[in-house]
């Protein structure tokens, strides 16, 4: 049998939960926004006093082989003081970017139904040479942006 809807339906807010949860663990101010307008889905207040705005994007583990970390057809502008936390259940991995990073980094669609959104794929497929099974894997020129913390918020 195939993946519930219900679960399905609610994975993201789960995950949304999950780390809002770990953030609050590490001692980050966080404020849960009641109504998802604007792709905010937490806000942290900075020991400087200063706000950013977060948004939390994940994938499960029943995607399909080959993209646990692609997060395609985001509406994005730039905007100051605002990060992306990308989450992969099934790598158990998690990138941060800010509004500028992310833009610098992903592929802006030039055609078709997505015209103008966003894709970002953070991970390839290769075969392990030890035990021949296909793997995913961070690609290197996103190793940069994989954090197992939140530190990166706690700084000024």
């Amino acid at each position: 049998m195939g993946v519930s809807f219900r679960h399905s339906a609610g994975f993201g807010k789960r995950i949304e939960y999950m780390l809002i949860g770990k953030m609050l663990m590490e001692g980050l101010d966080v404020y849960v926004p009641l109504v998802d307008d604007h792709g905010v889905d937490c806000v942290i207040k900075k020991e400087d006093g200063t706000y950013i705005e977060v948004q939390i994007k994940a994938r499960s583990m029943e995607v399909n082989d080959g993209d646990a970390a692609l997060f395609a057809a985001i509406s994005h502008e730039p905007q100051k003081n605002y990060y992306f936390i990308f989450y992969s259940e099934r790598m158990e991995m998690m990138w941060i970017m800010s509004s500028e990073e992310f833009l610098r980094e992903c592929y802006t669609n030039k055609t078709g139904k997505n015209t103008g959104k966003h894709v970002i794929w953070f991970n390839g497929n290769r075969k392990n040479k030890d035990t021949g099974e296909k793997e995913e894997y961070c690609k290197e020129q996103f190793q940069c942006y994989l954090e197992i913390d939140f530190s990166r918020f706690h700084s000024n």
